[in-house]
């Protein structure tokens, strides 16, 4: 039976859950913890972003922005899994490693087995591929189109390692998160490459590159044992703090400039309404990581520090980023 709760779940957080948990779940739940469903959200995001740039270019197509969203999903999915099988090979997730810690990691918790999360990974990653290449062959400009489907297919394949081990995975998610999924996914739906597209990507791409530098810089001591080379280990935690502050703020400018060109209607300012969040990030941010968490700390979060204040913050962003977009959409196309 359909544990639709259970979706809800997986789709919102990363559920901590039992073995027994874990064989009394449908396929469907199984597939979107072991994916890490909550985070693929940031990807619907950036093919939603595209989506409407390309409609208010009025050139959006329903059947090729399905495809792409669910295409570049599929992805994002195929590249957990991956991460985690190649962790797994690599020993970086035995014992009490950050990763297992904070959501499960199917095979060191002993779901699956090394077999099954191929297997996992495998049908995953066959059909992203299939709807690419699909993609490719109706695209009038498909050899463009088969550009951005090998550098996405670089990204998942090679994101985890070496990318990730010599500080440039952090790099990585602001190219793949902006430029690659929005304004490549603004192109297979309108035939066209769009430099201020590219540009406005990130807007929101800054979002998700701070939320992994969050991530990698709560974990940078592991990280650094393991000799995996982040970007927070290369920097250090208290460079690495001011980094991902920086990434955060660096979004408002870029809708200024977008507002003063005219790509965006004024009514795009509302996403300055987020600043008022903030606050808390400055709180955060100022200093060191806790060797514990505080009394009032929510219940099931830590170990996630910095990149629960980063996400916290992105998602309040994202809001208010959305609902500007609608009413430039409305305001522009009336």
């Amino acid at each position: 039976m359909p544990k639709l709760a259970m979706w809800g779940k997986a789709l919102t957080a990363m559920p901590r859950i039992s073995k027994a948990d874990w064989d009394g779940l449908d396929l469907v739940s199984r597939w979107l913890i072991a994916t890490r469903g909550a985070v693929i959200v940031m990807t619907f995001t950036s093919a939603a972003f595209a989506g409407a740039l390309a409609y208010k270019a009025g050139a959006f197509d329903g059947l090729l922005f399905a495809l792409v969203t669910v295409g570049l999903c599929l992805a994002h999915a195929t590249n957990n899994l991956i991460n985690d099988l190649t962790d797994h090979w690599k020993g970086v997730d035995q014992g009490n490693y950050f990763r297992t810690q904070y959501g499960p990691q199917t095979v060191e918790d002993g779901f699956l087995t090394v077999g099954q999360l191929i297997g996992y990974a495998a049908l995953t990653g066959m059909v992203a591929l299939a709807i690419g290449i699909y993609l490719v062959f109706v695209s009038d400009r498909g050899e463009i189109t088969l550009m951005l489907l090998g550098s996405g297919a670089f990204f998942v394949l090679f994101y985890t390692f070496p990318l990730k081990a010599i500080g440039l995975g952090e790099p990585a998610v602001l190219v793949v998160w902006g430029p690659l999924m929005v304004g490549g996914s603004y192109f297979v739906m309108t035939g066209v490459w769009s430099n201020e597209v590219a540009l406005a990507s990130l807007a929101y791409a800054l979002g998700p590159t701070a939320v992994l530098f969050g991530k990698h810089t709560d974990k940078m001591s592991f990280d650094r044992d393991k000799g995996i080379r982040t970007l927070p280990v290369l920097l250090g935690e208290s460079l690495s703090r001011r980094v991902i502050v920086g990434l955060l703020l660096a979004q408002y400018p870029v809708i200024v400039y977008l507002v003063y060109t005219g790509f965006f209607h004024p009514v795009m300012l509302v996403a300055f309404a987020s600043l008022f969040s903030l606050k808390r990030v400055f709180q955060v941010f100022s200093h060191p990581r806790p060797d514990a968490p505080p009394r009032d700390f929510p219940e099931g979060v830590w170990p996630l520090w910095f990149v629960a204040a980063a996400f916290w913050f992105t998602r309040r962003y994202g809001g208010f980023f959305l609902v500007g977009l609608v009413l430039d959409l409305v305001l522009t196309r009336i």
